[in-house]
């Protein structure tokens, strides 16, 4: 059954814009699970632009479903989550001038240092998930890796200008995640869907698991938390 995890990191950014102590992002991962999000997804940014360390480590309290935890590949953040110990870790590609993550990482072009780190975090327990574009290359190279997930990056089709280009964009996905599944990976996806476009990429055999943050969010400033996980989630089912 494809599942829902629920991104809340721009609760956090609200909160960060005063360097205050509220809206607490804690609070929303339980307003989230009651609405029935099946997991939530967090990312300790290295310049701690929103989500700060003590976030992560009330939410690994805090957090019924799963905890996501997306985070750089670097010595710094692999002792975090070793510490923590999230029910799984995404992997994902950081610049600090970008406003949010601008597409997948270069699996091929960095396939040792990736293969390192997916060995210390699955050897600790941690399932480990590599945010990706839907490039045979890279999903080829994800599998070499070890990790047991990816994450196709779904930017691109949330990006396009006509329904054919939206059509051509979901045909790639749909193939990276039938080349992914062959190789033995499981998958996720997720970046930039809304409520408008999240049904194709629901549809996708196969599929996994939506990790949506935005749409929910600026929906919940509305609506209410609650409310506007409930209403995506009857989006991904094609009832809204």
């Amino acid at each position: 059954m494809l599942t829902l995890g629920v991104n809340i990191d721009h609760v956090a950014t609200i909160r960060q814009a005063r360097k205050t102590v509220e809206p607490d992002p804690v609070a929303a991962a339980v307003l989230a699970e009651l609405g029935g999000a099946d997991g939530i997804t967090t990312h300790l940014r290295e310049d701690r632009r929103h989500i700060q360390d003590r976030d992560v480590r009330s939410l690994r309290e805090t957090v019924r479903t799963h905890l996501n935890l997306e985070m750089a590949a670097t010595d710094e953040m692999v002792a975090i989550a070793l510490e923590v110990k999230p029910d799984y870790v995404t992997l994902v590609p950081e610049k600090r001038e970008e406003v949010t993550t601008e597409g997948g990482l270069d699996i091929a072009g960095q396939r040792s240092h990736l293969a390192e780190v997916v060995d210390r975090l699955q050897g600790a327990g941690i399932p480990v998930s590599l945010f990706i574009d839907a490039e045979p290359a890279q999903i080829e190279a994800s599998a070499k890796t070890g990790a047991r997930f990816i994450e196709l990056h779904t930017g691109r089709y949330a990006e396009a200008q006509t329904e054919a280009q939206q059509h051509k964009e979901c045909q790639v996905l749909a193939q990276g995640c039938a080349q992914a599944r062959d190789l033995g990976l499981r998958v996720n996806a997720g970046h930039g869907l809304t409520y408008q476009n999240v049904r194709p990429v629901a549809c996708l055999e196969g599929m996994e698991e939506l990790n949506i943050g935005h749409t929910i969010v600026a929906r919940a400033v509305l609506v209410g938390l609650e409310r506007a996980v409930r209403e995506m989630k009857q989006a991904m089912r094609g009832e809204l």
